[in-house]
């Protein structure tokens, strides 16, 4: 490079030097938009001479040149000088251009003072100070301060526990020495310990970000109204990074750019905690290569940053050997020791959450007569536990609060879903039924309930939602405060008639032929299940999957005198139960119903439900309850006066006295018979030629029975839609006549067909049935026990499964068979 009369190179240099510092300060300011045209303009000058570098000069910059003094402000100090010097040496003039152009510029950067910037000098900070230029121009920059390497993550309160898999993953998704950024969305349930997870990994993890670890709590930065201040986050940052406060720009556009240079060529870790909106981490992701950025958040709207490389990790609650862990840590291995059986009950109500565990060991540590299982029994009120899961001071520290914040970020429409969810009285639930409590269309409710389970307010699996406990309580708190008096029953009875319906619809896949009181009206929309066996399975799997619903459902609808839907659901409900054997259920949602109907007034339903409700006390041995029932629905029908309802609870007599009055039993079936016969129901007919059948052979008439029970087969197989279920059932009966007769062969051929039918049909405790007349073949002297004891242990998982009182003597009768 060529030297130039007038001053010396290294003079030139020096000049170069400090005007490099007085535009990185001014690129920092206000006065950037200002100065730099005047800057671009003396940089792309060709011509010779000095012309006046004013503000309205004849020569304006060019698009193109301002983007190169752009570029060059985001390239940082170092890119200034070597232009700048070329420039001198090569353009006539340019050395008192340069210093008219100082001099103008100089009150720009710092109003009222002489420009002074920090220039960077590799990874700290150095300054040009009292630099003196050729011609007598000082140019004076102040002294920085040195720049410590930032640690901000704050320091762990309490000892860290468990997570050990997590923090693992989170070193795989973080590799050491990248060559990008790495940015880690820490999720998971409000309160399930994200921030503490991520702040151990930080502390673990220092040497592999030798530039610092800076930290963003957007919590403390967000208002009343959510948000939080982006541009103040990317403040702390820079200030963190060295910026003093009267070079920090007022726009949040500039302050990004800044944040990026400053970031530039340093490997440093950023954690932001508590983040609600994309932008927050965008603003801030740094621009060195092997940085890292850990968000935690319980926000849905930070899924869209999956597209921009963001990696996802999800925590989940803690396990109760886990939870014991923390409650032994804060309260003491003698006090959890001292009541092993209320401390795992705290942990189960804490529900994995640490921050619950937290604030329930500062009570037990706080209130010093309060043992672990008086605690445990305040909080197993759920009205009471989350108010119980607080701390009381200058400032209180609870649960709820922790779930508050979550909720704020809510949409109204989002939190409104999320008040409703709180209040269904069943604990997990489908789309369907969210839809009905939120009164809402099926694809308005899914496009909510995603925004929910993204939010992390809310689980899925197989097909079902379910809240944390927690968070339906702090759901249903928030429901209380802000709906309507008459919401929750409003609520209730929408969801109870949309069961009416679903079920109604599942319970005519299961059997369209059976006789009904409800009108069941199925509405607009076609049924869910298919025609056929598949489809009566399908039925069954769903009236499965939402059986403790609907049984919650019924006992809060009953509360709330909600009569008719109460009894039409129960009704319907039956149909699961013929088939699955859930005793306690079955009775409790026909009792429910029953007590509806009489209060409804409509006796038909109430004898229908009534002597229905005979059949699971009677498999419970609560004789004397099914005989009363069946008295008050022989009572109903007659008022009833339907012939077909008449025949049917002459069955429901008929085998009641199978079990007490075997002589008397032939009686009413033989009614029954006649009633259905008279009414035109063959489907009927031939249950009452089926029981009748079972109680002729009971009586020591084997031969007639067969008779009886052929007809009874016949009629179940010959109808539109044949009946497998009951026609398996006749040949149990026929199998027993058979063996009555002295005929073992055919006995366990009718058994051993009747089997397969019933497992095929899915009817689990009419197989049982077949199983144990097999079985009882089998023991007799000369039986054949090659299937033996496989039959026992399929009866016995089948009893087991229903709740059934005779699980305990099969499992004995199956233990005897072992060598």
């Amino acid at each position: 490079m060529a030297t130039r009369e007038g001053g010396s190179v290294e003079e030139l240099a020096a000049l170069a030097a400090a005007a490099a510092a007085q535009f990185v300060g001014l690129a920092v300011s206000d006065g950037w938009e200002s100065a730099k045209g005047r800057v671009a303009r003396f940089l792309g000058r060709r011509g010779e001479g000095v012309e006046p570098v004013v503000e309205g000069g004849a020569e304006p910059a060019r698009g193109a040149e301002l983007a190169a003094v752009d570029e060059l402000a985001g390239a940082g100090q170092d890119a200034w000088p070597e232009g700048l010097l070329r420039v001198l040496l090569e353009r006539p003039g340019a050395e008192t251009e340069l210093r008219t152009l100082l001099g103008e510029l100089g009150g720009l950067a710092q109003p009222g003072g002489p420009p002074g910037v920090v220039v960077n000098s590799g990874s700290q900070y150095g300054l040009y100070q009292g630099a003196v230029i050729h011609g007598g121009v000082n140019y004076h920059v102040p002294a920085a301060k040195p720049v410590e390497v930032p640690d901000e993550i704050p320091a762990l309160r309490t000892r860290f526990h468990n997570r050990t898999g997590e923090l693992a993953e989170i070193d795989g998704l973080i590799p050491e020495g990248a060559d990008h950024v790495s940015v880690l969305l820490l999720g998971g349930a409000p309160g399930v310990g994200k921030t503490a997870t991520a702040t151990r990994w930080a502390h673990a993890s220092r040497s592999r970000f030798p530039d610092g670890q800076l930290y963003v709590d957007f919590a403390a930065l967000r208002g009343p109204a959510g948000g939080g201040d982006v541009s103040a986050a990317v403040g702390m940052c820079l200030r963190s990074l060295g910026v003093e406060e009267e070079y920090l720009p007022h726009s949040l556009a500039e302050r990004t750019r800044l944040y990026r240079q400053r970031s530039a060529g340093r490997r440093m870790l950023l954690m932001l905690d508590d983040v609600s909106d994309p932008a927050q981490v965008r603003a801030l992701i740094p621009r060195g290569a092997g940085s890292a950025l850990v968000v935690t958040s319980s926000s849905a709207r930070l899924t869209e940053l999956f597209a921009d490389g963001a990696r996802p990790l999800d925590l989940e609650p803690l396990t109760t050997a886990s939870a014991l862990l923390i409650l032994a840590d804060r309260c003491g291995e003698r006090a959890i020791a001292a009541e092993p059986g209320a401390a795992e009950r705290l942990v189960a109500l804490c529900g994995g959450l640490p921050v619950a565990l937290h604030i329930v060991a500062a009570r037990l540590l706080t209130t010093r007569r309060l043992t672990l299982a008086d605690l445990a029994a305040e909080l197993a009120d759920d009205s009471r536990r989350l108010s119980a899961m607080s701390l009381r001071g200058e400032s209180t520290v609870s649960v709820s609060a922790v779930f508050d914040s979550a909720y704020r970020q809510l949409g109204p429409s989002e939190a409104r879903l999320y008040r409703r969810l709180g209040r269904l009285p069943c604990r997990s639930f489908d789309a369907g039924t969210a839809a009905a409590a939120a009164d809402l269309g099926a694809e308005e409710t899914l496009e909510l309930l995603d925004v929910l389970q993204d939010a992390r307010l809310l689980e899925y699996g197989q097909q079902r939602y379910r809240m944390h406990d927690l968070v339906r309580l702090h759901a249903r708190e928030r429901a209380e405060a802000e709906e309507g008096p008459g919401s929750h029953r409003e609520l209730v009875e929408r969801v109870a008639r949309s069961y009416v319906v679903r079920v109604g619809h599942a319970d005519r896949a299961v059997r369209a032929e059976r006789l009904r009181i409800a009108d069941f009206d199925p509405g607009p929309e076609p049924s869910p299940f298919r025609g056929g066996g598949a489809g009566r399975e399908e039925a069954l799997e769903w009236l499965e999957a939402e059986r403790a619903g609907i049984v919650a459902v019924l006992r809060e609808a009953s509360g709330l005198g909600l009569r008719t839907p109460v009894w039409q659901l129960a009704e319907g409900f039956t149909a699961l139960f013929l088939y699955r054997r859930h005793l306690g259920d079955w009775r409790e949602s026909l009792e429910l119903g029953a007590a509806a109907a009489a209060e409804d007034l409509v006796p038909a339903a109430e004898a229908r439900l009534r002597s229905m409700l005979s059949r699971p006390l009677m498999d419970l041995g609560e004789l004397a309850q099914a005989r009363t029932e069946l008295e008050k629905a022989v009572a109903c029908a007659e008022v009833a006066d339907r012939t077909v309802l008449r025949a049917s609870v002459m069955e429901f007599l008929g085998r009641y006295r199978d079990r007490v009055e075997p002589s008397r039993a032939i009686e009413a079936y033989e009614r029954s018979l006649e009633l259905n016969t008279e009414a035109g129901e063959a489907r009927g007919a031939a249950i009452a030629l089926l029981f009748l059948g079972c109680a002729q052979d009971a009586a020591g008439d084997p031969a007639r029975a067969l008779e009886t029970l052929t007809r009874a087969r016949e009629t179940f197989l010959a109808g539109a839609e044949p009946d497998w279920r009951m026609a398996a059932r006749a040949g149990i009966a026929l199998g027993r006549a058979h063996d009555h007769l002295g005929d073992g062969a055919r006995a366990a051929a009718e058994l051993r067909e009747a089997v397969r039918l019933l497992a095929r049909e899915g009817a689990a405790h009419y197989e049982a049935e077949a199983l144990l007349a097999l079985a009882d073949l089998a023991e007799r002297p000369g039986g054949d026990r090659t299937d033996l004891a496989a039959d026992l242990a399929r009866a016995l998982e089948i009893h087991e499964a229903g709740g059934s009182p005779l699980a305990r003597s099969l499992r004995e009768r199956l233990r005897a068979l072992e060598p």
